[in-house]
């Protein structure tokens, strides 16, 4: 309760999955003022891939899902549009990434700039105290330093503290993720008991605005609705011998082995992506390997603007396991990684995330390889 004796108020971001309803329903047994909220982030009009409407954010079938568990507690419910922020701040950027040769993670852009940022502006205006999610990570508060920090959540096949690097010290103040110390086997178990829709309905981790999974697809319809055309080129080796051609850099991520178009004696994979001279440089296994990052853009939750070198378990994408590195920060929001061990494919556009054990210490983009 707040000083007044008014129940605090709590705006849920409800996707339409079970992970957001639970959360509704948990924080209304909890003696929350529950107000539930569905963004609106995009059109399949605009997006495409309406072929595969698997029941993902954003569609209609999801929207009265939400007003469905909204409607069984007497919680008001909200659609809230942020389709014009989203166009501009996640999808353009997507786009630009792969025309610059890196590989972009939408989904932290989109926690970090309209899941919070935006979305907590909305809940201030309602009045709320609090926004809450469906993640499956915890806030902590250091009492000493007074600083909130990002916990893994318990259930580590469903962690998501990787992507939510960029909030800011008054978005985790005002946050609340009530499934981060839970498993998602007793997520779905709640929701049976709490009658939710479909419980056992499948989920996607894939990109909410490329439904069919295809962005190569995407790229292509995107770019022809604005008139822009992708720019022809060589595939080479690592001496500069032509192996191929290609459509366009765009297509191609550092790693890639499938789908090159190339015959070769031994396996090969795509080392470098030149969209200046419009090459794809490709290698052995063995030229993926990697010991140092540039970081660009680092954002510190647990730690206070460090000057020092400091030891840690780095993550390079989601689903990699930490890897032991040093990290020396950097003026101007930056900072170097130097891993212990050689990693595979350090992707440029990619996140790069800082761990003490379970404790999220900051995280950054990947500008280069050092």
């Amino acid at each position: 309760m707040t000083d007044n004796n008014r129940k605090e108020r709590v705006l849920v971001a409800m996707s339409g999955g079970i992970d957001s309803a639970v959360t509704l329903r948990l924080l209304h047994e909890r003696g929350y003022q529950v107000i539930g909220a569905h963004m609106k982030l995009w059109d399949f009009s605009e997006v495409g891939g309406e072929a595969k409407k698997d029941g993902r954010c954003c569609t209609l079938e999801s929207i009265e899902d939400c007003r469905e568990v909204c409607d069984s507690i007497g919680a008001p419910f909200y659609v809230l549009n942020f389709v014009e922020q989203f166009r501009n701040t996640v999808i353009k950027n997507f786009v630009s990434e792969y025309r610059a040769g890196r590989t972009p993670n939408p989904c932290v852009l989109c926690n970090t700039e309209i899941k919070w940022e935006g979305f907590l502006k909305r809940a201030l205006e309602l009045g709320c105290d609090f926004i809450a999610t469906g993640h499956y990570s915890q806030i902590m508060k250091n009492e000493d330093t007074g600083r909130y920090y990002i916990v893994k959540g318990t259930d580590h096949t469903r962690d998501q503290s990787y992507a939510l690097w960029g909030l800011s010290q008054n978005a985790l103040a005002r946050t609340l993720m009530p499934l981060g110390s839970l498993k998602k086997s007793e997520v779905r178990q709640m929701a049976r008991e709490y009658k939710i829709a479909r419980p056992d309905r499948p989920e996607s981790r894939e990109i909410c605005f490329v439904a069919d999974d295809n962005y190569h697809r995407f790229l292509r319809e995107w770019e022809a609705k604005r008139g822009r055309k992708f720019t022809s080129g060589e595939i080479v080796d690592e001496d500069g011998a032509k192996l191929g051609e290609h459509e366009g850099v765009e297509f191609y991520t550092l790693g890639q082995r499938r789908g090159l178009g190339i015959s070769t004696r031994k396996p090969v994979y795509v080392k470098e992506i030149d969209p200046t001279g419009a090459r794809i440089v490709v290698g052995d296994s063995a030229s993926l390997m990697s010991k140092t990052a540039e970081v660009g853009l680092v954002n510190w939750i647990a730690l206070d603007n460090p000057a020092e070198p400091f030891n840690a378990e780095v993550k390079i994408r989601y689903l990699s396991r930490p890897a032991r590195a040093k990290v020396s920060p950097l003026p101007g929001s930056r900072a170097r990684v130097e891993f212990d061990e050689p990693q595979r494919s350090i992707t440029p556009g990619q996140s790069i995330v800082f761990y003490d054990d379970a404790i999220a210490l900051g995280g950054g983009l990947i500008e280069r390889l050092g």
